[in-house]
């Protein structure tokens, strides 16, 4: 999220930036963030409330493991009283990240970026492959997709009387009726995962190559058909999130399928329940989505796409869903590439 003007970041915390340049950073949707540095050194945050500062020891542990097995990733700049986390006046909790130079990239335009970006993420998988860390922070609804599908059907029952209730009911009955026909399984074995592959979550050099993840308060044990699902569903999507266009582009999804087990080659069962993931993880969202058109309840609604939350909603809803059917019937070739 864009930090709002009037809030001073509390640098003087951190001696190790004292004296450096602080300007906004626009960009994600739930913590303001501050870039320290000219060039940049660190990034400061304020965390939304959602996250409670103990998921800093879950940072720690988790990004110390991976600096120690050779990737770069951000760590955690230590406070003036040597702690992890600064809790400022008004009770908020603050960090700062050290920066790790590069891009960003908000969509998988080629093969050889997918290819990047599933190599890189079996780079941390990897690395994280023999870490035993007991989660402080959990989300243990996150992707508990009979949840997500129950809390739509409760918003259907509680706001029939919503302006969108026509258009968002055909939608949601549609959801539901998906997620009924699948096929998969939910109870694959949890492993440290990102929890966010998103793409604008991981970042590149400006050669191409994969650097290190973003966003780490996501972490957490998850299976991988469930972090893999999402990952795929996110670069796998040439369209946005919020267009009726959406569809799954097996050219990407090959290119870092490959990639990905090449770093880190899979047995052929864990193989096989990866294709499922993808179309459960479209569902889930779009069930969220939707529930969430009637509760009027987005945090990054915007009016250049959408003149309300529900609409804007509504619209992510449905370009999930088209995306859900879409790698329904990829599922076959998914699964072919899958088995090379």
């Amino acid at each position: 999220m864009t930090p709002p003007e009037n809030v001073r970041p509390p640098i003087a915390a951190w001696p190790a930036l004292a004296g450096q340049p602080v300007r906004p950073l626009a960009g994600g949707l739930i913590n303001a963030s501050w870039v320290v540095g000219d060039p940049p050194v660190a990034a400061l945050q304020r965390l939304h409330p959602v996250f409670g500062p103990t998921v800093h020891l879950d940072i720690e542990a988790v990004t110390a493991h991976v600096a120690a097995r050779g990737m770069r990733t951000p760590r955690l700049l230590r406070t003036a009283e040597d702690g992890l986390w600064h809790v400022d006046d008004e009770g908020a909790c603050w960090r700062a990240l050290s920066w790790v130079p590069g891009v960003t990239w908000h969509k998988l335009r080629t093969p050889a970026q997918a290819a990047a970006a599933g190599a890189l993420v079996a780079r941390w998988h990897q690395a994280t492959d023999d870490l035993a860390h007991d989660f402080v922070h959990r989300r243990p609804l996150a992707h508990d997709t009979d949840h997500h599908m129950g809390v739509l059907r409760e918003a259907l029952a509680a706001h029939r009387d919503h302006r969108l209730y026509d258009r968002v009911a055909p939608v949601a009955d549609a959801i539901l009726s998906g997620w009924d026909r699948w096929d998969g399984r939910t109870d694959h074995p949890p492993r440290v995962a990102h929890g966010d592959l998103k793409i604008s979550n991981l970042r590149f050099s400006e050669a191409g190559e994969g650097l290190c993840l973003l966003d780490l308060d996501t972490m957490g044990p998850l299976s991988l058909d469930v972090e893999l699902g999402d990952a795929w569903r996110s670069w796998c999507n040439p369209a946005a999130e919020d267009s009726s266009e959406t569809r799954f582009d097996l050219d990407l999804f090959e290119a870092s399928a490959k990639a990905y087990l090449t770093v880190r080659p899979l047995d052929a069962a864990v193989r096989a329940t990866l294709p499922a993931g993808v179309e459960r993880i479209c569902l889930e969202l779009s069930a969220r989505f939707c529930a969430d058109a009637l509760r009027e309840s987005y945090f990054g609604w915007s009016p250049a796409v959408a003149p309300t939350r529900g609409e804007h909603n509504l619209l992510r809803a449905e370009g999930q869903l088209a995306l859900a059917r879409s790698a329904a019937s990829a599922r076959p070739s998914m699964a072919r590439i899958l088995t090379v």
